[in-house]
This record gives C-alpha cells, structure tokens and sequence, in this order.
C-alpha cells in the first residue's frame, strides 16, 4: 500500500515538473508581406528567410514556444497593445517614436538606409537633390519618418506605400523619382529585371537616430521585462555561440550585427 502511494506521489511530481518546464506560449507578430531576405514566401505560403531562422534560433535558446502571427504592418503596434500578439519580430527600427508607446530588446541587426532612383537622373541624398522629386516610402517607416523631417520642404510629394514593392512597382513606371529604403532591400529590388533596366543607387542617408532608429530589436510592451530579459538573454547567446554568424552566412555577403 505504501510503495503504491510512493509511486504516486513520484508520477504526480514528474508530472507536475513536465507542466513548470512546458515552454511558455509565445505570439509572434509580423507583417504577412515579401521582404526577402529576411521574409520570404515558398511554394506552400511558409515563411522562410534570415529573420525566420533568427526568431527560430532564439526561442528556441529561450525555450519558448513561439507562434508567428501575420499582421498588418500598419496595425502591428496596436496589435502588441490590445495583446493580439505578445512580440514583433519583423525588422522593427528601434527609435524615439516608438519607444514613446512600446518597449524593446537589444538590437539585433542593423544596416543602413539609401536612396534609389533611375540611372538618368543625377541626385544626391541631401534635402536640395530631392527639390521637386515624389520620394516613395513605406507608411509607419522610420524611412518615411526621415523623408517627413528632412525633405517635406523640397520634394513636391512624400507618397505612402503600404508595402516597398508597390513603391519599387511605381519608381520602374516612372510614376515617382525616388525611393528611400534599406540597403538590402534595395539591392534585391537592383538585382531585379525591373531594378537593373532601370535603377541605381544614390547614395546612403546620414545616420539619425530618432527617424531611422538605432537598430533592429523585438518590440514588447512596456510592462513584460521578463519576456525582454528573455530575449535579450537569448539573442546575446546566440550570437556568442555562432549561430547568429551561421545563419546569417546563408543570406549575406557582409555584416548586419548591430554596430556596439
């Protein structure tokens, strides 16, 4: 009787160990649009690409059990709020802006932001290359953000994108002149059929922080330290045991680490 009552109480505290070390639930939030190489569609509407395996990478070095969640992109930060979604992970510019309404992790990739337009036209990036120019952006961009402050006053129109490929879509018809957006994204758009026949870089934007933001970081609520202590931890790991430096050796030819 009591040996029964011992393998009891033995099954009923592995069975409540196996429920303490269940992973936590994760949503992660992102918008369900192309932005290779960090997210990319396949045949059967998976998502593949760097910041798929990056998010791979670190739930699973913070044993969480994370689920991607597809969200507009201009709906993403009122998601995370109304607690829709517990994280985005979706290369989110950290920035002054935002930090007025959501927390962040550390960064975790970084590169800069240029200036595209066609071969033809002869510009620079300052404020006077873009007098009488339709610079495109993507909306709730730290690109957009960038063009409100320092090119309002010469371009002849700031137009808003919902995604970077209607942008790129209208800069090869020629229905507008310029195209802010971040190198990588830029270069896929250049090695394009459309991009090559049309297009080339300008140039790189000056670094401003409080419009282009200090990096890429996972953007939380303001209240879930835990969660940010997490995936600080994680991201910090993974880049210190090379898995961050394997990923990203499948998708880049240069260094995205965030700049210390």
């Amino acid at each position: 009787m009591k040996k029964g009552i011992l393998c009891a109480a033995v099954a009923a505290i592995t069975l409540l160990s196996g429920s303490a070390m269940a992973a936590e639930k994760v949503k992660v939030g992102f918008a369900p649009e192309p932005y290779p190489p960090f997210w990319v569609p396949d045949a059967q509407g998976n998502w593949t690409g760097w910041e798929v395996e990056f998010i791979d990478a670190v739930c699973d070095e913070a044993e969480l059990d994370c689920e991607l969640v597809p969200v507009a992109w201009e709906g993403i930060i009122p998601a995370l709020l109304g607690g829709k979604i517990d994280v985005i992970m979706n290369s989110m510019r950290i920035n002054d802006e935002r930090r007025k309404v959501i927390d962040f992790s550390d960064s975790y990739y970084d590169m800069p932001t240029a200036v595209v337009a066609n071969k033809s036209d002869d510009i620079g990036v300052s404020p006077e290359d873009m007098s009488g120019k339709i610079i495109g952006v993507q909306v709730s961009s730290g690109q957009q953000a960038y063009a409100n402050k320092n090119f309002a006053s010469q371009a002849s129109e700031i137009r808003g994108y919902n995604t970077q490929d209607e942008a790129y879509q209208d800069l090869a018809a020629g229905r507008i002149d310029v195209v802010l957006d971040r190198v990588i994204t830029m270069d896929q758009f250049l090695r394009s059929d459309a991009g090559k026949s049309c297009c080339e870089t300008k140039g790189n934007l000056p670094a401003d922080s409080a419009t282009l933001g200090e990096g890429n970081g996972a953007g939380l609520r303001k209240d879930e330290t835990e969660l940010k202590t997490k995936l600080n931890e994680a991201i910090a790991a993974v880049q210190a045991d090379g898995t961050y430096a394997e990923i990203s050796k499948k998708y880049f030819d240069f260094d995205i680490s965030p700049k210390k």
